[in-house]
């Protein structure tokens, strides 16, 4: 029996509410079952991760067309509407009448054949509510669509005051970047379906782009309308595909000449060993995979490695090793000479260190199943990396469930775990050695509050230097902290 892509998207949504898995995870378990085309595998992707990431959204259109009691629509259900709703208001090569059958169909196939009419209803009314005009203002008839960054066009000369460009004004000010400011587009409506932006702009915020509100109003409390604006934006967006070079195998540009023969462009980026991907492609057939020339990592998760400072020969602990990007990134920089404790509390987690180490040729990696209370290797180590477990708020785009499964009250139990993980590794280590301490979150409290603490509380402990990556700017949001044991 031939099976569809949005067929295997339905099954993956399903597991996901279930908390089977992450996303990422279930649609490689998915579609490694599954005769897919290579464009079908993308469209199964695409679907998975944008009902995630927009669900809010998308129930916020959905429910206006729903005159049941919304408790009485079977999760199965909601689940294909869902579907339907994204391919109508957030694809736009997908024809209409398309997404409403097509959809429609999957109710047979998710095992309530019954809501079949009620589908078709409510998903036709939805395909009415959603126009083809697109604006560039937020408003209680306008979805969040997509949006870029573009340059501020500098004043007319006349407005310039002062002589500085008679005279010549410094080469660094002249050659600067010019300041950016995003425009987002919008998809309009044929009604007012949203909360009113100018006057609610929390509820609107929440809605249009797709946040639980207790995290909205956390975030507008902190940055303020216009750059929640811009993170919602980047959080639905599709997130681009880096890769770091392993530097054992082959430089930065002579893996971008390899890349351009098959050709596949990439850019570099700040961090030496970065690279990227304009376009989204397939991991496993990018060229050098099997060779271990390169691994998949974040430009801002590189810079962590990075931050710590190894040289070759050291001994290295790394806590919360799983999934290897950073164990081995620290390898890589010691040039393969060294050792390293990689730590983590699953078994299952630390298999694929050490299958990713075999991938890049990296040695000298030991891996340590921890017990959630247990004792740390003893060490004494020449310094250690802290990837502690956290919200995952800067990667939300990469993990779209995070937005709605973390809940407001695990701050006091993550900051607890994370400031103990600190402490232990600061006390593993020998006397004037470095500690990174590192997070894929933006929360104060997970990073500075952290780091505080404990350089308030540990004699002899200081800030070295620290650095906050910003979600878009130009990857995930992130954050490291390095710190000196005197």
């Amino acid at each position: 029996m031939t099976i569809t892509a949005r067929q295997v998207a339905i099954d993956v949504l399903n597991r996901s509410r279930a908390r089977d898995g992450f996303a990422s995870e279930l649609i490689d378990d998915a579609l490694g079952g599954a005769n897919l085309s290579a464009q079908d595998r993308r469209f199964v992707t695409q679907l998975v991760f944008g009902v995630i990431r927009r669900g809010g959204t998308l129930d916020a259109l959905l429910k206006p067309f729903i005159k049941i009691p919304l408790h009485a629509v079977q999760p199965r259900v909601w689940d294909v509407l869902r579907l339907g709703a994204y391919q109508l208001t957030f694809l736009t090569h997908v024809p209409k009448h398309a997404a409403v059958h097509e959809t429609v169909e999957l109710v047979v196939h998710a095992g309530a054949e019954r809501a079949k009419g009620f589908v078709n209803g409510v998903l036709r009314r939805v395909a009415e509510l959603v126009t083809d005009d697109f604006c560039t203002k937020a408003g209680t008839d306008a979805v969040p669509f997509d949006g870029c960054e573009v340059p501020i066009p500098p004043p007319p000369f006349s407005e310039v005051r002062g002589d500085s460009r008679r005279a010549g004004a410094p080469a660094k000010a002249r050659d600067a970047s010019p300041p950016m400011r995003f425009v987002g587009r919008y998809r309009k409506l044929a009604r007012p379906i949203l909360p009113d932006p100018a006057s609610t702009y929390d509820a609107y915020f929440a809605a249009a782009h797709s946040f639980p509100q207790w995290l909205a109003n956390k975030w507008l409390a902190r940055y303020g309308p216009d750059e929640c604006t811009r993170l919602g934006f980047w959080f639905n967006a599709p997130p681009p595909l880096w890769v770091r070079v392993n530097k054992l195998h082959a430089s930065r540009e002579s893996y971008r000449i390899q890349l351009a023969a098959a050709l596949i462009e990439a850019d570099p980026a700040e961090h030496p060993q970065s690279l990227r991907f304009p376009e989204h492609h397939l991991i496993r057939e990018l060229p050098g995979y099997a060779d271990g020339d390169f691994a998949v990592q974040d430009h801002s998760s590189m810079l962590v490695a990075s931050a710590l400072g190894v040289k070759p020969g050291m001994h290295v602990l790394d806590l919360c090793a799983a999934p290897g990007g950073k164990t081995t990134h620290l390898m890589e920089l010691m040039d393969n000479r060294g050792r390293i404790t990689a730590c983590d509390i699953e078994a299952a987690r630390l298999e694929t260190v050490t299958t990713l180490c075999q991938r890049l040729r990296i040695k000298g990696v030991e891996t340590v199943v921890l017990t959630e209370d247990g004792e740390l290797p003893n060490g004494p180590f020449d310094t250690a990396l802290v990837d502690v477990p956290c919200s995952n708020t800067g990667v939300i785009g990469r993990r779209p469930e995070v937005r709605w499964r973390l809940k407001p009250n695990e701050f006091e139990h993550l900051v607890r775990l994370q400031t103990r993980l600190l402490i232990e590794a600061l006390s593993r280590v020998k006397p004037g050695s470095a500690v990174v301490y590192s997070t894929c979150s933006i929360e104060p409290e997970e990073n500075e509050g952290v780091v505080g603490t404990v350089c308030k509380g540990m004699r002899g402990v200081k800030l070295e230097a620290e650095h906050r990556a910003t979600p878009g700017r130009p990857s995930d949001g992130g954050y490291w902290a390095r710190l000196r044991k005197g």
